[in-house]
């Protein structure tokens, strides 16, 4: 096992579990053409464009350590009356992918970035996404403006959107901000340099924290997901590690949930593409859920009353809160892109707790974001409309089904990845516990790393919730199977 195992090609499995999902794995000759020709000739980029030149502005990217395809930017302004002004930078990825272009068919068809845990299979090539359309530190860029105001309880006043240079004054990572803004880290470096920069993310994470309240207060649920990452040395994966949400991350949630809201509620008046998620159809299964757990949820779906009980185990039982999450969502039911009309009313998203809601984001590495930027310019430039209501409607169907693809791709491979860094470690002893109890088998997971596996011997009595020592008896990467039994 230990040689097939070191031999197993988890880039070869990466690539044969996204063919099995339908996704192309390179660029078609025509693509790469229309990519050679954009480097010879890029779209002008300077004040003479005729827009707002806002590059002086204190600009700052925060995002993955890794992270090249940087999608957005933000900038804050203290107002009188506790009010702040946020401004959101969204890269301008239509300057450089014409609609039915072979980049853009070939992003229509993709919808989306997939990542692996050991390849990232882009949505646009990688010298648009992680270069010309990306918002770099020091590069200047193009870029489509959200700007709202921020009241001192969090509510949003007024929003207006257009287009603009403007330039990354710090590309900051996740992990620094939120440890220094959570005080278990020193002041990163950039931001210890520039006093503008400090007071920046301080105000920006005071407007974040009460967007973020006023959402709760409305009833947006705080779910939380176990998720892992694969530990490279010397190119091999020799582990994984938890992804651990921190006030950084939650910072940029909330700004990109308002934005997205400002966006959404612009296109009332014209065909666009919104992202829902609608009230749960299997809602008397989580009161079947929390009432097994000693709380009463009303008999309609009530999306503050599920809260308030989520944040009651959140401080109950923290180790099992992951899982707790987990089935919730499912029991959501995913979310879906779907055609909005001016005069349909609109489906929210019930887990935001938000009645306007579209993706506009992030456009280098989403369809439908992409979409949606054709359409605000359109509006901004008062020009016809780049896209049918059928055109959308079917763009709308396989954004969600190609998303869908995704989550399974991603999946696939996490199990593969952990089976891999798990392989050198057989016969160890872990503290588990028990994740589900099916007719396929009991299934646990290990606290540290976090990896869950089917408990192959000793599940006799067990139920989901229970704790206990498992040992590591096999791996297998080409299934992604791990099994455990009880020590």
């Amino acid at each position: 096992m230990p040689n097939r195992v070191a031999q197993f090609d988890l880039v070869e499995a990466a690539k044969e579990v996204m063919a099995a999902q339908g996704f192309e794995t390179d660029f078609p000759p025509e693509a790469k053409r229309q990519l050679a020709e954009l480097d010879s000739s890029p779209p002008s980029i300077s004040p003479a464009a005729g827009f707002p030149d806002l590059r002086s502005l204190v600009w700052s990217s925060i995002d993955n350590d890794t992270s090249r395809d940087l999608d957005q930017i933000e900038v804050a302004e203290q107002l009188s009356a506790g009010q702040v002004r946020l401004l959101i930078g969204i890269a301008d990825v239509d300057a450089f992918v014409p609609r039915s272009s072979p980049i853009d068919q070939y992003a229509q068809k993709q919808t989306t970035t997939v990542y692996t845990g050991v390849r990232i299979f882009p949505m646009l090539p990688e010298q648009l996404s992680t270069g010309a359309t990306s918002l770099l530190e020091g590069a200047d860029r193009l870029a489509l403006v959200i700007e709202f105001v921020v009241n001192d309880d969090g509510t949003v006043a007024s929003g207006d959107i257009y287009r603009a240079l403007v330039q990354n004054h710090a590309q900051l990572t996740y992990e620094g901000v939120g440890a220094w803004l959570e005080g278990r880290g020193e002041t990163p470096p950039k931001v210890a340099a520039s006093s503008q920069l400090e007071q920046q993310l301080e105000l920006q994470d005071r407007v974040a924290r009460a967007l973020n309240q006023q959402r709760h207060q409305q009833g947006a649920l705080d779910l939380e997901t176990s998720e892992v990452h694969a530990v490279f040395f010397h190119d091999q994966v020799v582990g994984v590690a938890q992804e651990e949400k921190n006030r950084a991350t939650q910072l940029i949630e909330d700004f990109m949930i308002a934005a997205n809201g400002v966006v959404a509620r612009r296109l009332r008046s014209v065909p666009s593409i919104r992202r829902i998620v609608k009230t749960p159809e299997r809602w008397d299964r989580i009161v079947q859920l929390a009432a097994g757990l000693g709380t009463q949820l009303p008999p309609q779906a009530d999306a503050r009353a599920l809260n308030d009980f989520l944040a009651r185990q959140r401080t109950a039982d923290p180790d099992h809160f992951p899982d707790l999450s987990l089935s919730i969502i499912k029991l959501l039911g995913p979310g879906e892109y779907v055609l909005e009309r001016p005069a349909d009313p609109g489906q929210g998203h019930f887990g935001l707790a938000v009645e306007d809601y579209t993706h506009s984001t992030a456009p280098n590495r989403r369809f439908a974001d992409v979409v949606t930027q054709r359409i605000i310019k359109s509006e901004i430039g008062r020009t016809s409309a780049p896209y049918s209501e059928a055109e959308l409607s079917t763009i709308a169907a396989n954004c969600t089904a190609k998303g869908d693809a995704a989550r399974k791709v991603e999946r696939e491979m996490s199990k593969r990845i952990a089976a891999v860094a798990m392989s050198g470690r057989v016969g160890e002893k872990f503290d588990a516990i028990v994740t589900g109890v099916t007719p396929r088998g009991t299934f646990v997971r290990v606290l540290k790393p976090h990896v869950e596996g089917l408990l192959a011997r000793g599940a006799e009595g067990l139920d989901v919730g229970d704790k206990l020592g498992v040992k590591l008896v096999r791996t297998d990467p080409q299934r992604g199977y791990i099994d455990f039994e009880r020590a």
